[in-house]
């Protein structure tokens, strides 16, 4: 099947199709593991497109296709991890450059951006980006690049991303949207102005909790070539078998993506409803802030939802953390297991205490990456550990 004629196909399609082909020697219809290093030449500079393995792989050239033929963008690059592919987009600023990110975002990209990069010259402000007059007030001349989380993590705030990208670009600024709770099924940066789509295919994408990596879609040309060249040069590429499983992760990833969104809204609404429960963050509820905007902007609401219970001390979160037994106490997110998460001391420990309660990441929040298990089997669970708070 063509390309272009895959890239006319829905979403479910292009998961399955895109960047596909049956592999040329074999007829293998599964892409496959291409396990090497080098490759022959016939000649100096005479090859078959790849030359050595840091560059590129068979089997990453097919991820990247897929992953770009998803986010409607014409090219992906692949990287050994999330943070590797928000380093390669930071690496490519200059020293006394300014990046403008969500207050509310991932830990490790807090840690990157103020702990690795400053240090060089690169600078960084982080603002609440729910509300686009705070990201106005925050830009300076030397603002060069607007990094969007949404949802975010952990609160899952919705950001704007088209009134945030017209912001951004009328000021000469680059926008990079972080898409790994919202997946290319749920949410298309791209298509509303985004210059890079930034993923963890660790997540979602991989879906299984197996795999480590990173991904950057973009339709520039100019920043596709600055980040393969970095890939070439800093070599942080993702293996021939992690970009398998990735691809296997993909195939299935608009049907899981329906579970853990149909799963998260029914644990949603009973956190919701249970008296021991004081808030729930999540965009399928009504009552979410950013409820309106979410289902503007995106053809679903996630499998992320975070909560409060109306006993606030620490202690009470960590009894509830400590006694579930279908939900697993872990980092990470986005597996079809079900995963619960304690951000002030977890995902998020390295943004310093008060600024993680300033951005109103509370010091017992919990997180739950809702999986794809049996939706009742998940409620009983989390009535159980609430009884224990």
């Amino acid at each position: 099947m063509r390309a272009d004629d895959v890239n006319q196909m829905g979403l479910g399609t292009r998961a399955v199709h895109a960047g596909q082909h049956p592999d040329p020697a074999t007829g293998a219809v599964m892409t496959p593991i291409y396990q090497t290093s080098t490759y022959a030449q016939a000649a100096p500079g005479n090859h078959k497109g790849h030359e050595y393995g840091r560059v590129t792989n068979p089997t990453r050239s097919a991820l990247e296709g897929n992953l770009a033929g998803l986010e409607g963008t014409r090219h992906g690059i692949c990287f050994s991890s999330g943070v590797a592919a928000t380093d390669a987009v930071a690496r490519c600023l200059r020293p006394g450059d300014h990046i403008l990110a969500s207050n509310d975002l991932y830990g490790g990209t807090y840690r990157l951006f103020r702990q690795v990069h400053k240090p060089f010259g690169l600078d960084s402000d982080f603002v609440d980006m729910s509300d686009v007059s705070n990201v106005e007030r925050a830009i300076r001349p030397e603002t060069r690049l607007l990094w969007i989380e949404t949802p975010t993590n952990p609160l899952v705030r919705v950001v704007d991303i088209q009134a945030l990208t017209d912001l951004a670009h009328s000021r000469g600024i680059a926008v990079a949207v972080d898409n790994t709770f919202a997946t290319p099924v749920l949410q298309r940066p791209a298509a509303l102005g985004a210059d890079l789509v930034v993923h963890s295919t660790t997540k979602y994408l991989g879906g299984h909790s197996d795999v480590i990596g990173g991904a950057v879609c973009t339709n520039s040309d100019e920043w596709a070539e600055k980040l393969r060249f970095l890939v070439k040069s800093t070599g942080a590429v993702p293996g021939p078998m992690d970009c398998f499983l990735t691809l296997r992760g993909t195939k299935t990833l608009e049907v899981r993506m329906q579970r853990h969104c149909s799963n998260a809204q029914a644990v949603a609404e009973f956190l919701e409803a249970d008296a021991r429960v004081a808030h729930v963050h999540y965009p399928g509820l009504p009552s979410f802030e950013g409820h309106d905007l979410a289902a503007q902007q995106m053809d679903g609401f996630g499998g992320m939802v975070s909560f409060l219970l109306h006993d606030d001390r620490i202690e009470a979160a960590y009894r509830v953390l400590s006694s579930t037994k279908v939900f697993t106490l872990a980092e990470s997110l986005g597996g079809v297991e079900s995963l619960m998460n304690h951000p002030a001391t977890m995902t998020h420990a390295s943004i310093p205490p008060e600024e993680r309660r300033a951005a109103g990441l509370h010091d017992a929040l919990i997180r739950l990456s809702v999986g794809i298990e049996t939706p009742d089997d998940l409620i009983r669970d989390l009535d159980q550990a609430l009884s224990k708070a």
